[in-house]
């Protein structure tokens, strides 16, 4: 039920439950986060795609038929929510950028999937919307920060106390989404293009850095300090160079 491929330096990480608009089970949220780390660790890819195996939609968020029949076992609950916390955390903190290519619904602990990713592209059609209140559930704090992070405390509030759905045009207009494109494939293959003809290595610290900021760092510390120094010293600047000089397109590994 769920899918990793990888081409050409790009991971597309597939949810594969077409009938149950891609809902995740205990069994995908298990995987999940193995299949990021899978990714994170393959030298090759230098992009990571999360999107749905069928056209037309993302993902309705957690399976509430498999919720509802377990969720009185409290072990169940433990692992349900461990697993689930593994794949915001683990998607949220992979070292390489992640994009999710949003098709259809992004719903529940789907739209928690999408705010741990870098980048949400989405489709007109799609609608976005984190549910909890209609359960009487509590979102947890690290997935409402990463909320919070995208737009703002009001907005965050808003989305939250009303379990409302948005369309996408609301989305890109809140700062939940950063492009809404009538072809998604385009879109998403336009992006990717551009992130594999940039320097790997700008790209890696640039993430730490920007994670650093929404941490609450707010100047150079000596180890940001030395990667900024460092990179002088790398093989992406030496072929950024030699690029540059020989006007040339840079031919960066990965």
């Amino acid at each position: 039920m769920l899918r990793l491929e990888t081409h050409a330096g790009i991971a597309r990480l597939l949810l594969d439950r077409p009938a149950r608009r891609n809902a995740c089970t205990q069994a995908m949220w298990d995987e999940f986060p193995r299949l990021v780390d899978r990714a994170m660790a393959d030298p090759a890819v230098r992009l990571l795609i999360v999107g749905s195996a069928a056209p037309g939609m993302f993902c309705a968020g957690a399976d509430i038929a498999e919720f509802a029949s377990a969720a009185g076992d409290a072990e169940w609950r433990a692992r349900n929510q461990a697993a689930i916390r593994a794949t915001q955390v683990t998607l949220a903190r992979a070292p390489k950028p992640t994009l999710a290519a949003i098709a259809g619904d992004c719903i529940g602990g789907g739209c928690g999937i999408a705010l741990a990713c870098d980048l949400r592209i989405a489709v007109p059609g799609a609608r976005f919307g984190i549910t909890p209140a209609r359960l009487g559930l509590v979102y947890p704090l690290h997935d409402t920060r990463l909320l919070v992070d995208l737009v703002g405390p009001g907005q965050a509030k808003r989305l939250l106390y009303s379990a409302m759905l948005i369309d996408a045009g609301e989305a890109l207009r809140i700062g939940l989404v950063e492009q809404v494109s009538d072809d998604l494939d385009a879109t998403v293959a336009a992006y990717a293009e551009a992130l594999l003809a940039a320097a790997p290595s700008t790209q890696r610290a640039t993430k730490a850095i920007v994670a650093r900021i929404l941490a609450g760092a707010t100047d150079d510390d000596a180890a940001s300090a030395a990667g900024f120094d460092a990179a002088f010293t790398g093989a992406d600047f030496a072929e950024g160079v030699a690029a540059f000089l020989a006007k040339r397109a840079p031919r960066f590994g990965a």
